[in-house]
């Protein structure tokens, strides 16, 4: 039996941000393979006010009207507690989690200069803290369970951004916490995988979401087609990769960073160093760095590819 037929089989996913987009798209795939999908999502606008709606309970609707099995959660996973509760949502509705897929996010774009504390804190706290509260209370789940009955089959993916591996504008709070979440799941696969086997990735999608189309300069890019009609762009193109990932015995190594995007798949090398200098055992003076610098730098207009070749057909 391959991977592809059962490995969701009565797999139990939790996905933070599913009310739209990207995350309903994962929500959709997971259940229409065969998983029991939890389907967080506030309802909050792309900037985080209330809009009043149920998105969550829409995408259930959608899936269990197609056969599929899901419950709606609305907890706020910036709240530890609220992250904790929904946690126990998975387990006490469908007696396990195998895989958490942190999707939630939102935008306060603007350029350094005029970025204000509270977007900083804003868009920090739903990313890197949401992030966080989830992943502690998932991690303590397992680790758990390990002791009990060894080395679990669970998986942890991370939403991280080409802005926060390549840099982008206008989004300094953005990127930045999208990079931090890329630490994040690193230092996670270190801490939970030899000994609790949990596999921790981390993933930037690339596709046609409230987020994208209020990027500046992205709403033209993400709404073109391939010569062949191919809609590259749309979410669902991501989904089989992300949720692939939490599958049973999925054999993508963890520990590992993906760019999707359309048909693409990439895999980044993280943190490489670039290059080294020595200064035989003395302490460095500027005339000495003045000396090294040919060395030291070479390369370092190729440390960071731009977006627009990231996100190019």
């Amino acid at each position: 039996m391959s991977i592809s037929e059962k490995a969701l089989d009565g797999r139990v996913f939790v996905i933070t941000g599913a009310g739209r987009g990207l995350g309903a798209s994962y929500a959709k795939f997971a259940a229409q393979h065969g998983a029991k999908v939890v389907v967080n999502d506030i309802g909050k606008s792309l900037h985080g006010e209330s809009t009043g709606d149920s998105p969550a309970d829409e995408v259930v609707r959608e899936i269990t009207e197609a056969g599929g099995i899901a419950v709606a959660d609305h907890h706020d996973i910036t709240d530890f507690d609220g992250a904790g509760a929904l946690v126990e949502t998975a387990v006490e509705r469908f007696g396990s989690l195998d895989a958490l897929i942190n999707n939630a996010g939102i935008l306060r774009d603007r350029f350094i200069t005029n970025m204000t504390p509270e977007e900083w804190d804003d868009v920090v706290k739903v990313h890197m803290r949401g992030h966080f509260c989830t992943t502690r209370h998932a991690t303590a789940y397992w680790k758990e369970k390990a002791k009990q009955s060894g080395p679990v089959d669970a998986a942890l993916i991370q939403t991280t951004s080409i802005a926060g591996l390549h840099g982008q504008p206008g989004q300094a709070n953005y990127a930045s916490a999208k990079s931090g979440i890329a630490t994040l799941a690193h230092i996670v696969h270190l801490e939970m995988n030899q000994r609790f086997g949990v596999r921790s990735y981390a993933v930037a999608p690339s596709a046609r979401t409230r987020l994208t189309l209020n990027t500046p300069g992205a709403e033209e890019i993400v709404t073109q087609r391939l010569p062949n009609g191919f809609d590259f762009f749309d979410p669902d193109n991501v989904a089989p990769f992300v949720v692939w990932l939490g599958a049973s015995k999925c054999s993508a190594p963890s520990g590992s960073i993906f760019g999707v995007v359309g048909d693409v798949v990439r895999r980044y090398n993280s943190w490489q160093i670039g290059s080294t200098v020595r200064n035989d055992g003395r302490r460095w003076t500027f005339e000495d760095l003045e000396k090294a610098g040919a060395a030291l730098f070479e390369g370092q207009d190729k440390a960071f590819s731009p977006i627009a070749e990231v996100l190019g057909f």
